[in-house]
């Protein structure tokens, strides 16, 4: 029998018994849908986020009290009993560090931002120091940045997200005009570049004042993050990176050969550091996957069976013109590996279709793999042919005398 006529009598097979087939290769579709939608998924989230801190740059790394991410609650508590990072702390890196490009310093909280009788809750409040706007490479869409001046003077200046420009700025330029951030007046100097939302959470809705005029208005005890570039990844960020360390550790009065009690970052750290979590997540999804094409291909198998049952009489009649074994073995593995292929099809456009649901409903970033696809259609034939195995080598030592007694 030709390849293409193994073919042609599979789907011929699924077409006539269209219930049977939903759910002979309803487990291979789940299966192959759930690699796709997670690996959809993680890639997104991974270049997302690589993108999200490389933004900063490759050559920019933070000092802070605690790390961003933090996987315990005892870990927590641990890192909040330490010395808070205050701005004597930044201006001592900044008079003594001779290997930094640049350095600036940002505190945060959340308030209330109003312009007449619209408001915006909600929104990111942020002190930055002057460089801090291109640190973080947030480009000035109109306007201006801070200066130097406007941190001396602790000037009453703010740059806004374009949500804030949005909501209380329709229709109007912004630049020059004033609005209330916490009860305190402002005035908006530059507007920044939209940056769109992560995990379903806008990046847009915040203000920035110059971090001196913030401390006069939240206190100057609280905790803030020192920005630091290098300005060169590799063998001078890493100079940078112990020049920076071996400052905060002499001024904290860390002890020889005890940990810092601060958190030096890099971008490799945080990207490494996230790439571990979606590869646990990946892992766990990845097996409850497998688990389903398992299922999947044991259902194959037993349809398969019923299949070499219900066409003994046939295999007897090919096998009396001159089939040989081989040739009814590969006709039923053909059927078994097409079979659930066509459930790989169903599950690659399944698996996407989940992904870019999860999407727009939560705004989870989703990256489609084109390896993601083809590891799926693979996965599925093979488990179509491993499971085919069986009931083609049952097929192909049945007995043709036997055989055409069949009813």
């Amino acid at each position: 029998m030709e390849f293409k006529e193994a073919v042609k009598i599979a789907l011929q097979s699924l077409w006539a018994n269209k219930l049977r087939s939903v759910l002979t290769l309803l487990g291979v579709v789940i299966g192959v849908a759930s690699v796709i939608a997670v690996v959809t998924l993680v890639n997104g989230a991974n270049t997302y986020v690589a993108t999200k801190f490389s933004s900063y740059g490759a050559d920019v790394f933070t000092v802070s009290k605690m790390p961003q991410f933090i996987t315990s609650a005892e870990d927590y508590e641990r890192f909040q009993r330490r010395k808070d990072i205050l701005f004597p702390d930044y201006q001592y890196i900044v008079d003594n560090c001779h290997r930094c490009v640049g350095i600036g310093a940002q505190q945060a909280t959340v308030g209330k931002i109003v312009r007449g009788t619209e408001s915006v809750t909600d929104s990111s409040i942020r002190g930055y120091t002057w460089q801090m706007p291109s640190l973080q490479n947030l480009n000035i869409m109109e306007g201006r940045g801070f200066t130097e001046a406007d941190e001396e003077h602790a000037s009453h200046v703010a740059i806004i997200g374009t949500d804030i420009q949005d909501h209380l700025f329709q229709g109007i330029d912004p630049i020059g005009q004033e609005l209330r951030v916490d009860g305190e007046n402002y005035t908006v100097i530059g507007i920044s570049e939209k940056q769109g939302s992560t995990f379903g959470a806008s990046q847009d809705n915040w203000v920035a004042v110059p971090l001196t005029t913030y401390q006069k208005s939240y206190g100057t005890a609280k905790t803030l993050t020192i920005y630091v570039k290098a300005g060169e990844a590799g063998p001078r960020l890493e100079a940078a990176a112990d020049e920076v360390r071996v400052l905060v550790r002499s001024r904290r009065h860390d002890a020889p050969g005890v940990p810092d009690s601060f958190e030096l970052d890099t971008n490799s750290t945080l990207v490494g550091f996230f790439g571990t979590i979606t590869a646990i997540f990946g892992s766990v999804a990845g097996g409850l996957a497998l688990l389903a094409l398992i299922v999947g291909g044991i259902v194959i198998m037993n349809i398969m069976l019923v299949s070499v049952t219900e066409r003994t009489r046939e295999i007897g009649i090919r096998k009396a013109l001159g089939a040989k074994p081989n040739d009814i073995l590969l006709q039923f593995l053909i059927e078994s590996a097409t079979m659930a292929l066509v459930g790989g099809v169903f599950g690659v456009v399944g698996g996407v279709l989940v992904a870019e649901v999860v999407t727009l409903v939560a705004g989870f970033p989703s990256t489609i793999a084109p390896w993601s696809v083809l590891m799926g259609l693979l996965m599925a034939t093979s488990t179509g042919i491993f499971f085919g195995v069986y009931p083609a080598r049952k097929a192909a030592l049945l007995d043709p005398i036997v055989a055409l007694r069949a009813d």
